[in-house]
Protein backbone atom coordinates (compact mmCIF):
# COMPACT_ATOMS: atom_id res chain seq x y z
CA UNK A 1 0.00 0.00 0.00
CA UNK A 2 0.93 3.12 -0.60
CA UNK A 3 2.25 5.73 2.15
CA UNK A 4 0.00 8.84 2.99
CA UNK A 5 1.37 11.96 1.75
CA UNK A 6 3.39 14.10 3.83
CA UNK A 7 1.83 17.43 4.49
CA UNK A 8 3.13 20.67 5.58
CA UNK A 9 1.48 24.37 5.97
CA UNK A 10 4.00 27.00 5.85
CA UNK A 11 3.11 30.29 7.62
CA UNK A 12 5.33 33.49 7.69
CA UNK A 13 4.70 35.36 10.90
CA UNK A 14 5.41 39.37 11.60
CA UNK A 15 3.07 40.50 14.54
CA UNK A 16 0.06 38.48 13.67
CA UNK A 17 -1.56 37.83 17.15
CA UNK A 18 -4.71 38.82 16.38
CA UNK A 19 -5.25 36.20 14.09
CA UNK A 20 -3.31 33.67 15.02
CA UNK A 21 -6.18 31.62 17.37
CA UNK A 22 -8.58 31.60 14.59
CA UNK A 23 -6.34 30.58 11.71
CA UNK A 24 -5.30 27.63 14.17
CA UNK A 25 -8.46 27.15 14.96
CA UNK A 26 -9.57 26.87 11.50
CA UNK A 27 -6.98 25.16 10.25
CA UNK A 28 -7.34 22.21 12.50
CA UNK A 29 -11.26 22.11 11.70
CA UNK A 30 -10.60 21.14 8.19
CA UNK A 31 -7.36 19.32 8.23
CA UNK A 32 -6.37 16.72 10.90
CA UNK A 33 -3.54 15.04 9.10
CA UNK A 34 -1.45 18.22 8.43
CA UNK A 35 1.67 19.83 10.76
CA UNK A 36 2.41 23.48 10.57
CA UNK A 37 5.21 25.37 10.08
CA UNK A 38 6.13 29.17 11.71
CA UNK A 39 8.41 31.20 10.49
CA UNK A 40 8.79 34.04 12.81
CA UNK A 41 10.36 37.54 12.50
CA UNK A 42 10.89 38.76 15.94
CA UNK A 43 7.34 39.22 16.59
CA UNK A 44 7.09 41.59 19.34
CA UNK A 45 3.22 41.54 19.89
CA UNK A 46 2.70 38.18 21.55
CA UNK A 47 2.98 36.58 18.14
CA UNK A 48 6.49 34.30 18.75
CA UNK A 49 5.27 33.11 22.43
CA UNK A 50 1.98 32.10 20.94
CA UNK A 51 3.74 29.88 18.74
CA UNK A 52 6.35 28.43 21.04
CA UNK A 53 3.46 27.43 23.18
CA UNK A 54 1.96 25.49 20.41
CA UNK A 55 4.95 24.06 19.74
CA UNK A 56 5.45 23.08 23.63
CA UNK A 57 2.15 21.87 23.80
CA UNK A 58 1.52 20.06 20.94
CA UNK A 59 5.20 18.33 19.78
CA UNK A 60 5.32 16.93 16.89
CA UNK A 61 2.20 18.71 14.96
CA UNK A 62 3.45 22.48 15.02
CA UNK A 63 6.88 24.05 14.47
CA UNK A 64 8.54 27.30 14.67
CA UNK A 65 11.49 29.12 12.60
CA UNK A 66 12.12 31.94 14.58
CA UNK A 67 14.56 34.80 12.92
CA UNK A 68 16.23 37.41 14.35
CA UNK A 69 14.34 39.86 12.64
CA UNK A 70 12.45 41.14 9.52
CA UNK A 71 14.20 39.74 6.46
CA UNK A 72 11.04 39.66 3.98
CA UNK A 73 8.46 37.44 2.87
CA UNK A 74 10.36 35.47 -0.07
CA UNK A 75 13.09 34.43 2.20
CA UNK A 76 10.63 33.05 5.03
CA UNK A 77 8.97 30.61 2.29
CA UNK A 78 12.19 29.83 1.36
CA UNK A 79 13.90 29.00 4.86
CA UNK A 80 9.98 27.16 5.60
CA UNK A 81 10.44 25.35 2.30
CA UNK A 82 14.00 23.94 2.50
CA UNK A 83 13.01 22.77 6.13
CA UNK A 84 10.20 20.77 4.37
CA UNK A 85 12.48 19.03 2.13
CA UNK A 86 15.26 18.17 4.88
CA UNK A 87 12.29 16.66 6.66
CA UNK A 88 10.56 14.50 4.03
CA UNK A 89 7.57 16.11 3.57
CA UNK A 90 5.78 15.65 -0.14
CA UNK A 91 2.66 17.95 -0.16
CA UNK A 92 3.68 21.32 1.22
CA UNK A 93 0.94 24.66 0.92
CA UNK A 94 1.85 28.45 1.90
CA UNK A 95 -0.46 30.66 3.23
CA UNK A 96 -0.43 34.02 5.29
CA UNK A 97 -1.89 34.42 8.54
CA UNK A 98 -4.23 37.47 8.06
CA UNK A 99 -6.81 34.95 7.12
CA UNK A 100 -7.28 36.65 3.70
CA UNK A 101 -6.15 33.08 2.69
CA UNK A 102 -9.09 31.13 3.98
CA UNK A 103 -8.15 27.77 5.77
CA UNK A 104 -11.31 26.17 4.14
CA UNK A 105 -9.53 25.85 0.90
CA UNK A 106 -6.55 23.70 2.41
CA UNK A 107 -8.30 20.40 1.84
CA UNK A 108 -8.44 21.15 -2.40
CA UNK A 109 -4.98 22.25 -2.61
CA UNK A 110 -3.54 18.93 -1.13
CA UNK A 111 -6.24 17.29 -2.75
CA UNK A 112 -5.47 18.65 -5.99
CA UNK A 113 -1.39 18.07 -5.43
CA UNK A 114 -2.21 14.38 -5.84
CA UNK A 115 -2.41 15.02 -9.65
CA UNK A 116 -0.65 17.84 -9.91
CA UNK A 117 2.70 19.43 -9.66
CA UNK A 118 1.94 23.00 -8.61
CA UNK A 119 -1.45 24.47 -7.19
CA UNK A 120 -2.74 28.06 -7.30
CA UNK A 121 -5.44 29.30 -4.96
CA UNK A 122 -6.57 31.36 -7.86
CA UNK A 123 -8.72 34.97 -7.29
CA UNK A 124 -9.25 35.23 -11.25
CA UNK A 125 -10.62 31.92 -12.49
CA UNK A 126 -14.47 30.98 -12.54
CA UNK A 127 -15.56 31.06 -9.00
CA UNK A 128 -12.94 32.95 -7.12
CA UNK A 129 -12.53 36.64 -6.35
CA UNK A 130 -11.96 39.20 -3.71
CA UNK A 131 -14.08 40.71 -0.98
CA UNK A 132 -14.02 44.22 0.52
CA UNK A 133 -11.08 45.44 -1.19
CA UNK A 134 -11.05 49.16 -2.71
CA UNK A 135 -11.08 49.53 -6.57
CA UNK A 136 -7.31 50.48 -6.45
CA UNK A 137 -6.67 47.51 -4.70
CA UNK A 138 -8.22 45.61 -7.51
CA UNK A 139 -6.99 47.57 -10.40
CA UNK A 140 -3.53 46.66 -8.73
CA UNK A 141 -3.77 43.31 -8.01
CA UNK A 142 -5.41 42.56 -11.58
CA UNK A 143 -2.84 44.54 -13.34
CA UNK A 144 0.35 42.67 -11.53
CA UNK A 145 -1.23 39.09 -12.76
CA UNK A 146 -1.87 41.06 -16.36
CA UNK A 147 1.68 42.20 -16.51
CA UNK A 148 3.43 39.06 -15.38
CA UNK A 149 1.21 37.21 -17.96
CA UNK A 150 2.18 39.70 -20.63
CA UNK A 151 5.87 39.89 -19.76
CA UNK A 152 6.46 36.22 -19.28
CA UNK A 153 3.79 34.30 -21.62
CA UNK A 154 2.67 31.89 -19.44
CA UNK A 155 -1.26 31.82 -18.69
CA UNK A 156 -1.78 31.91 -15.45
CA UNK A 157 -4.53 34.25 -14.47
CA UNK A 158 -3.64 34.79 -10.51
CA UNK A 159 0.08 35.02 -10.87
CA UNK A 160 0.82 37.28 -7.86
CA UNK A 161 -1.38 35.27 -5.05
CA UNK A 162 0.35 33.46 -2.14
CA UNK A 163 -2.33 30.68 -1.18
CA UNK A 164 -0.40 27.89 -3.15
CA UNK A 165 0.38 24.11 -3.25
CA UNK A 166 3.84 22.78 -4.77
CA UNK A 167 5.06 19.10 -4.39
CA UNK A 168 8.67 18.45 -2.83
CA UNK A 169 9.47 17.33 -5.98
CA UNK A 170 8.29 20.80 -7.63
CA UNK A 171 10.78 22.72 -4.97
CA UNK A 172 13.43 20.90 -6.04
CA UNK A 173 13.08 21.22 -10.07
CA UNK A 174 12.67 24.63 -9.24
CA UNK A 175 15.82 24.68 -7.81
CA UNK A 176 15.14 27.25 -4.63
CA UNK A 177 19.12 28.37 -4.17
CA UNK A 178 18.57 30.07 -7.73
CA UNK A 179 15.40 32.58 -6.37
CA UNK A 180 16.43 35.95 -5.72
CA UNK A 181 13.02 37.62 -5.57
CA UNK A 182 11.47 38.34 -2.22
CA UNK A 183 7.83 39.79 -1.66
CA UNK A 184 5.30 40.84 -4.13
CA UNK A 185 8.00 39.20 -6.82
CA UNK A 186 8.50 36.48 -5.33
CA UNK A 187 4.97 34.77 -5.64
CA UNK A 188 5.32 35.85 -9.71
CA UNK A 189 9.22 34.19 -9.66
CA UNK A 190 7.83 30.74 -8.24
CA UNK A 191 5.32 30.57 -10.58
CA UNK A 192 7.73 31.08 -13.81
CA UNK A 193 10.20 28.95 -12.73
CA UNK A 194 8.31 26.20 -12.04
CA UNK A 195 5.73 26.61 -15.21
CA UNK A 196 9.48 27.40 -17.28
CA UNK A 197 10.94 23.61 -16.25
CA UNK A 198 7.42 22.21 -17.64
CA UNK A 199 5.92 21.23 -14.15
CA UNK A 200 1.97 20.69 -14.42
CA UNK A 201 -0.16 23.40 -12.70
CA UNK A 202 -3.89 23.94 -12.20
CA UNK A 203 -5.53 26.96 -10.90
CA UNK A 204 -8.82 26.41 -8.37
CA UNK A 205 -10.93 29.39 -7.46
CA UNK A 206 -10.81 30.64 -3.99
CA UNK A 207 -12.35 34.14 -2.25
CA UNK A 208 -10.03 36.45 -1.24
CA UNK A 209 -11.51 39.05 1.55
CA UNK A 210 -9.52 41.40 3.14
CA UNK A 211 -7.44 41.10 6.41
CA UNK A 212 -9.85 42.71 8.91
CA UNK A 213 -7.29 42.29 12.08
CA UNK A 214 -3.94 43.98 11.69
CA UNK A 215 -1.82 45.85 9.04
CA UNK A 216 -1.01 44.51 5.22
CA UNK A 217 2.68 44.76 4.34
CA UNK A 218 2.60 45.12 0.94
CA UNK A 219 4.28 48.61 0.45
CA UNK A 220 5.37 50.62 -2.84
CA UNK A 221 9.28 49.53 -2.29
CA UNK A 222 7.34 46.05 -3.05
CA UNK A 223 5.31 46.81 -5.67
CA UNK A 224 8.46 48.92 -7.54
CA UNK A 225 10.75 45.72 -7.08
CA UNK A 226 7.92 43.49 -9.11
CA UNK A 227 7.64 45.78 -11.72
CA UNK A 228 10.97 46.07 -12.49
CA UNK A 229 12.04 42.07 -11.77
CA UNK A 230 9.48 40.33 -14.21
CA UNK A 231 11.52 41.81 -17.09
CA UNK A 232 14.49 40.00 -15.38
CA UNK A 233 12.93 37.09 -14.81
CA UNK A 234 12.21 36.65 -18.97
CA UNK A 235 15.69 37.34 -19.20
CA UNK A 236 17.41 35.34 -16.50
CA UNK A 237 15.17 32.21 -17.23
CA UNK A 238 15.49 31.82 -20.99
CA UNK A 239 16.74 28.67 -22.00
CA UNK A 240 16.92 27.06 -18.19
CA UNK A 241 13.70 24.44 -18.82
CA UNK A 242 16.26 22.92 -21.64
CA UNK A 243 19.06 22.66 -18.64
Amino acid sequence: MKAAPRKLIIVPTYNEMGNMENLVDQVCKVVDDVHMLFVDDNSHDGTKEYIEKLVNSYSGRFYVISRPGKLGLGSAYLAGFRWALSHNYSHIAQMDADLSHQPRYLPGIFEALNEYDFVIGSRYVQGGGVENWSWKRRLLSRGGSLYARTILGVPMRDFTGGFNGWRASSLERIGLESVKSDGYCFQIEMKYRAANFGLHYVEIPIIFPDRTVGQSKMSFKIMLEAIVRVWSLRFRHMGESDV
